[in-house]
């Protein structure tokens, strides 16, 4: 597929518009379907595409095993921080109210960064997935 210039053109083409879309889900997730985890595997959509077409290598450059390990564990500790600074403020682990003290503005802020930890793992972790699988070698031995 390195090669094909229709699927190069395609992927160039569709790689900005997959993550526009992954972020509409991401931040329209508390409003309506959607959330974390659908933003996330629709913006990893995007690097695997890239990764298909232009090759693992280059996939690689795009988001490498050091970033991409990063991000893994900043989604997590981004959810975790949530309900940490929830207990924090005399609430209980993840109750939202505790954040501002009010329930709506709680609510809101408090699912929005958690979702945000989800895209960000679930992103991370289907791109070592995927590199891990797309990089596999049997050995022949």
């Amino acid at each position: 597929m390195q090669n094909n210039p229709v699927f190069r053109l395609a992927a160039k083409i569709l790689f900005a518009p997959i993550i526009m879309f992954g972020l509409y889900v991401q931040f329209h997730g508390d409003y309506g379907p959607g959330g974390g985890f659908q933003a996330g595997v629709i913006i990893a959509a995007a690097f695997i595409l890239h990764g298909l077409v232009f090759g693992l290598d280059a996939g690689r450059r795009l988001v490498s095993t050091k970033v991409n390990v990063v991000l893994m564990c900043s989604g997590v500790l981004l959810y975790g921080s949530v309900g940490v600074v929830s207990v924090m403020n005399g609430g209980y682990f993840l109750d939202y109210t505790a954040l501002t003290g009010d329930v709506a503005s709680g609510q809101h802020i408090g699912i929005l960064l958690v979702e945000l930890g989800v895209g960000l793992t679930v992103t991370s972790v289907m791109l070592a997935l995927f590199h891990a699988f797309a990089g596999f070698v049997e050995d022949k031995s």
